[in-house]
């Protein structure tokens, strides 16, 4: 029975790639520009950051930390390395917030966290991961400026 389910899966997948259709509405420039393959995919770094092992509570010392971390955030934007930030809901892992980062190794992503003076001093911890979204990602920022009320 397991055979006959990898071969079902298998003749599926083979299947699936001869109903592929070209795009219409594919623009190579702006794909190119983006860094997007056939797909109009790319890899991305995605962090999840945690709360750190410093356990300070100490409100100057931490509205410190977290002004560098927001000005952080806004030199990465700036230069086009975060294209996605935000802070996470309440939950039982002790997860805070995540990044998309706009580069391609685990080790650029980290020499960028190290200027983060909130994962310096260990108040948050990052946890990264290769992620494979649209390329297209990067876009929705001028966007999000057009429809915010008020800036944070």
């Amino acid at each position: 029975m397991k055979y006959r389910l990898l071969l079902f899966l298998l003749f599926s997948f083979c299947l699936s790639g001869y109903s592929q259709t070209e795009n219409k509405k594919y623009d190579k420039l702006l794909a190119d520009s983006l860094g997007g393959d056939d797909y109009g995919m790319k890899t991305y770094i995605l962090v999840l950051l945690k709360t750190g092992t410093n356990k300070t509570e100490d409100k100057k010392v931490l509205d410190s930390l977290f002004k560098g971390h927001m000005e952080t955030i806004g030199r990465l934007v700036s230069n086009g390395k975060l294209i996605v930030a935000g802070p996470l809901g309440k939950n039982d892992k002790a997860y805070r917030g995540i990044f998309i980062l706009n580069v391609k190794s685990i080790e650029e992503a980290n020499a960028l966290l190290d200027t983060d003076p909130t994962i310096k001093d260990k108040v948050l911890e990052a946890e990264l991961f290769k992620w494979y979204g649209s390329a297209a990602l990067p876009t929705y920022l001028p966007n999000h400026e057009k429809i915010e009320k008020e800036k944070m």
